[in-house]
């Protein structure tokens, strides 16, 4: 039988207090999670941030409770994870719990200010980053009417490999939309191979699966491909047919996010990303 720690183990009791603020701020929608009509706890629940990291919910409460218990670096990486936790947090909770940390290194895919001001130097080239499961993390505007209009979309909705198998505007504005969809499965069922036990990905993959026939028939194939540079064309409704060169420049390692670019071939394309960037509506 656990007990709760003693006042005078300070390290424990912070360490409680620490993971409750930073379970309380995330949103269920940062983490691919529904709301729910009956929330009444800010941010997450502790049973949401225990299926988040794969770890027992009664093991995660006791942590939260200042029981005296021992967790290995493993569970704290995976909540680490799980609560979205940048480098200096992730160092002060191993402080906290006087582990080593076994991946000393790991960022979080956080949107700084400078990489959105980035993203808006990079108009009228659409941009956006994007994490290794196809999530929209942020975007320019340019990028936000390219495809469809993304500002319309709920933050749930905005990942490119949903979008593309499962929204109609989305996939009328890929040209050879089949073979694209091909691609994009393969990179995610190799970026995946490092990510099995996650339940984010579980998720999305249980979503494609009951939302897109044609994905279950892609994903049946087992293909895999690594991430790399190519040229497409994309059918604009508003200015037309653009021919991009899509670029990767990874902000971390090569799993982590990476910032993705649509950089024009010709003149013709500058020109109606140009013109596309005039009709996109300024952000509030």
């Amino acid at each position: 039988m656990t007990t709760t720690a003693p006042e005078s183990d300070v390290r424990r009791h912070e360490l409680a207090a620490f993971l409750r603020s930073r379970r309380e701020r995330i949103t269920p929608e940062q983490v691919g999670l529904p709301r729910g009509a009956r929330r009444r706890t800010p941010g997450l629940r502790r049973e949401e941030v225990a299926q988040l990291a794969a770890v027992g919910v009664t093991w995660y409460t006791w942590l939260e409770q200042a029981r005296e218990i021992q967790v290995s670096p493993q569970v704290l990486d995976a909540i680490a994870r799980a609560l979205l936790l940048d480098s200096s947090e992730r160092t002060h909770l191993f402080s906290l719990a006087g582990a080593s940390d076994p991946a000393p290194n790991a960022e979080c895919p956080s949107i700084t200010a400078g990489l959105r001001t980035m993203l808006e130097q990079l108009d009228p080239v659409p941009a956006c980053v994007m994490n290794s499961r196809y999530d929209i993390l942020a975007y320019n505007r340019t990028y936000g009417r390219l495809f469809c209009d993304l500002d319309a979309l709920s933050p749930a909705d905005r990942n490119c490999l949903w979008l593309s198998f499962c929204n109609e505007d989305w996939r009328a504005s890929a040209v050879d939309i089949d073979e694209v969809n091909r691609t994009m499965a393969a990179k995610f069922r190799a970026s995946m191979a490092d990510h099995l036990a996650e339940p984010a990905w579980k998720a999305l993959l249980k979503r494609l699966e009951t939302d897109s026939p044609a994905f279950r028939s892609v994903w049946a194939r087992h293909e895999v491909v690594d991430q790399g540079s190519r040229v497409k064309f994309i059918r604009n409704p508003h200015v037309g047919l653009l021919h991009l060169e899509h670029t990767n420049l990874w902000l971390g390692p090569s799993a982590g996010p990476r910032l993705v670019a649509c950089v024009p071939i010709d003149a013709d394309s500058r020109e109606r990303l140009e013109q596309l960037y005039a009709l996109a509506p300024v952000a509030a």
